[in-house]
C-alpha cells in the first residue's frame, strides 16, 4: 500500500450517502491551479444547516471530492473542477464535486445580475446607455448610445447571448455600478449564496470576484422561480432594437442592390441563445453558459421531464462541456427519488422583522448568524469591521455616561446651593 498523503482517500458511509474525498488534493485531482482566488473557505454556518461543520446545506457539502449516494450508479464523470447536481423542486443535492470550493464564475454570474434587478426595474421602461456601457470588452449585443432599448431588450441580451454591454446599461438603469453591485451581493446573501462576491455586473474576471456549484445552484434555483427570468433563458431567438446606423446601412445595401421593393429595412435585428442544449437536450429550461481564459468553462443549467425539474451547474471546465452536462442532467433524472441525498438548497434567509418599540434596538448577529457567516465566507473579520455588536455596548455606555454626570450634577448642587442654575 502506498504512502503518499496526496493518493490518500477517506471514505465515509453515513445515513445511506457515501462520500469520498482526497485528502490533502486540490479542489480536483490533476485539474490545473485556479489563478487569482482567495483561499478557499468552506460554506459559512447559518441556523438550521446542521450541528457538524456547520456547511451551508449540509456538512457533507464540505467535502472537496466527489460526493454521492450510496446504492445507485455514481455520477458520469466530468473534467469540471466543481459541479452540483441538484432537484430545483425539492432543493435536494444529489451530488457534487467540491461544491463550496471558490471559483471564477465568469458570465453565470450574470444570473445573479438578473435575479437582482428584474424585480427592481420596469420592463417596458426604455433607457439611453452611456458611451462606457456601449464600449465594453468581451461578448456583446452591440448597443449605442440611443434611447432604443428597453429593459426587456437588455434583459433578453444579457442571458441569451452573454450580453455584457447590456450588463453595465442595466447597472446604468438601477442607479449606478456602485449601487447595483450593493444590491447583488446583497441578494447574495438574501439567498445564503455567502461564497458569491461580485465584482462586476456581467462576471468578466476582476479581483475577488468568486462564486461555487452551490451559489449558482441557488441563484439559479431563485430565477427559475421569476415568470421573466424562466422566459428569457428558454427563448431560442428574440428581436433586438436596431440604432440607426445600422438601417441606413441597410438601406444604402438596398439601393446598391437594386431591390424592386422599397419597403424599409426591419428595426431590429435577430439574436440567438448561446446555450447549445435548448432545444437539442429533451426538456431543456436553459439558463446560462460562461467563460473567460481564467475562470475556463462553466455552465448552469435546467431541464423539466415528467414534473420533475434538475438542475446541473459546473465550474472550472477546461474544454467542451455540452455533452457532460448531458449526461449529468440524464444521471439527475434517473437518481432523483432513488436514494438519500447529499444536502440541500437553503431556502433564501428570511427578512429582518421590524421592532414594534422606536426606542429598540436591533440585537447584533451572534456567531452562527447568516450575517456572521457571510462575513466568514468573504474572509473578513466582523469584528475588525466594526459589527453591529458593538451598538448595543455603545449605547448602554452612553447611558452610564449621561447618568454619572446627572449623579455628578446632582452631588454639585447639594454641596454648592448658591451657585446660579446654568
Amino acid at each position: 500500500m502506498g504512502t503518499n498523503l496526496r493518493a490518500l482517500a477517506a471514505t465515509v458511509t453515513t445515513a445511506g450517502v457515501l462520500t469520498t474525498a482526497l485528502l490533502c488534493a486540490p479542489p480536483a485531482a490533476g485539474a490545473r491551479a485556479v489563478p487569482d482566488l482567495a483561499p478557499r473557505k468552506t460554506g459559512a454556518a447559518v441556523p438550521g444547516n446542521g450541528t457538524g461543520n456547520g456547511t451551508v446545506g449540509g456538512d457533507l457539502l464540505a467535502g472537496h471530492g466527489i460526493i454521492a449516494p450510496a446504492g445507485i450508479k455514481p455520477p458520469p464523470k466530468t473534467e469540471a473542477s466543481a459541479y452540483v447536481v441538484a432537484d430545483a423542486d425539492t432543493g435536494a443535492v444529489l451530488a457534487a464535486k467540491d461544491p463550496h470550493g471558490h471559483y471564477l464564475p465568469a458570465s453565470t454570474l450574470k444570473t445573479l445580475t438578473a435575479v437582482t434587478l428584474i424585480p427592481k426595474l420596469d420592463k417596458n421602461r426604455k433607457i439611453k446607455p452611456s458611451d462606457e456601457a456601449c464600449n465594453v470588452e468581451g461578448s456583446a449585443v452591440g448597443i449605442v448610445p440611443e434611447p432604443i432599448y428597453k429593459i426587456d431588450d437588455l434583459m433578453r441580451a444579457l442571458l441569451m447571448v452573454s450580453a455584457n454591454d447590456a450588463a453595465v446599461a442595466l447597472a446604468e438603469a438601477n442607479g449606478g455600478l456602485k449601487k447595483t453591485l450593493a444590491d447583488m451581493n446583497a441578494e447574495a446573501r438574501k439567498l445564503q449564496a455567502y461564497d458569491t462576491v461580485a465584482k462586476t455586473p456581467n462576471g468578466l474576471d476582476a479581483p475577488g470576484q468568486r462564486s461555487s456549484a452551490y451559489d449558482l445552484a441557488l441563484i439559479a434555483r431563485a430565477g427559475l422561480a421569476i415568470p421573466d427570468f424562466r422566459e428569457y433563458i428558454s427563448t431560442k431567438v428574440a428581436k433586438f432594437p436596431a440604432p440607426k446606423d445600422y438601417l441606413k446601412k441597410k438601406k444604402k445595401k438596398r439601393r446598391d442592390d437594386s431591390e424592386a421593393s422599397e419597403s424599409p429595412p426591419p428595426a431590429y435585428y435577430e439574436m440567438a441563445n448561446h446555450n447549445r442544449l435548448l432545444g437539442s437536450y429533451k426538456g431543456m429550461l436553459g439558463v446560462k453558459n460562461g467563460w473567460t481564459t481564467k475562470a475556463l468553462g462553466s455552465f448552469v443549467g435546467a431541464a423539466r421531464r415528467d414534473g420533475h425539474t434538475i438542475l446541473v451547474v459546473i465550474m472550472h471546465h477546461p474544454g467542451g462541456f455540452w455533452e457532460e452536462v448531458a449526461k449529468l442532467l440524464d444521471w439527475g433524472f434517473s437518481a432523483r427519488g432513488k436514494a438519500a441525498p447529499v444536502g440541500q438548497l437553503v431556502a433564501p434567509a428570511p427578512d429582518p422583522k421590524p421592532s414594534s418599540s422606536p426606542l429598540a434596538v436591533r440585537p447584533s448577529p451572534t456567531p452562527g448568524t447568516a450575517d456572521v457567516g457571510a462575513a466568514k465566507a468573504r474572509g473578513e473579520d466582523s469584528a475588525s469591521k466594526g459589527s453591529g455588536a458593538a451598538t448595543p455596548l455603545l449605547i448602554g455606555g452612553g447611558a452610564l455616561v449621561v447618568l454619572a454626570l446627572g449623579a455628578y450634577g446632582l452631588r454639585r448642587r447639594r454641596k454648592t446651593p448658591g451657585d446660579a442654575p446654568h
